[in-house]
């Protein structure tokens, strides 16, 4: 019997895709992140660990961290292990950025515009930005081992695409109080969803 061209490429189409292997089949996984209190956190960082183990360093990935009125833009910049973040200044003042997080220290002396290296973020944890210029500019970099990782929204909310498996989720906030937050959640094939309670304590001079 013989079939057009279009339905014999449909059918090759659809042979491959049932062809694939459980694992190469992203799914969502959607996580709501709350305080003690019960509201929404913003600028929460979510990341999935598998459990069976296989993540790998985002080698070649890029992101950009800027700084706009004598603030750090975004608060919060996730990044996976390896990713290199340039620091724009989109001020009309000259800022000097650093950090002394033993995850990454680097100076970036006083500048405009764009500097000339990116700073590569090579061990995974917390990096604490500040401004020798501007004391009240605070910003955080927080390096993870692994590529699914997301941040929450305004309404507490992430979302992350992953193979179906078993992980742990965990959540990180600047403010957060005690140990980084941890769920296990089964991902399957269709969309799966998870709550993280986390304990925030801002400090008084905080500008957010």
């Amino acid at each position: 019997m013989m079939f057009p061209a279009h339905t014999i490429l449909h059918l090759t189409a659809m042979a491959f895709l049932l062809g694939l292997p459980a694992r190469l089949q992203a799914a969502g996984l959607s996580v709501s992140v709350i305080d003690s209190a019960g509201k929404p956190v913003a600028d929460a960082v979510v990341y999935a660990i598998p459990e069976a183990g296989g993540a790998t360093p985002a080698r070649g990935a890029t992101a950009v961290l800027d700084q706009i009125d004598k603030e750090f833009v975004p608060f919060v910049l996730p990044v996976q292990v390896g990713a290199a973040v340039s620091f724009p200044n989109r001020d009309k003042y000259r800022h000097h950025v650093y950090s002394f997080s033993p995850p990454k220290v680097f100076d970036l002396k006083l500048y405009s515009g764009v500097p000339e290296k990116p700073i590569v973020f090579d061990k995974p944890g917390m990096v604490v930005l500040g401004c020798n210029i501007h004391d009240d500019m605070v910003g955080f970099v927080y390096v993870v081992e692994t590529p699914w990782f997301a941040k929450t929204s305004s309404k507490g909310g992430a979302t992350l695409e992953l193979p179906p498996g078993e992980y742990e989720v965990r959540v990180w906030h600047p403010w957060q109080r005690g140990d980084i937050a941890r769920e296990r959640v089964k991902v399957d094939a269709g969309d799966t969803r998870a709550s993280v309670r986390v304990d925030l304590a801002p400090p008084a001079s905080a500008r957010r």
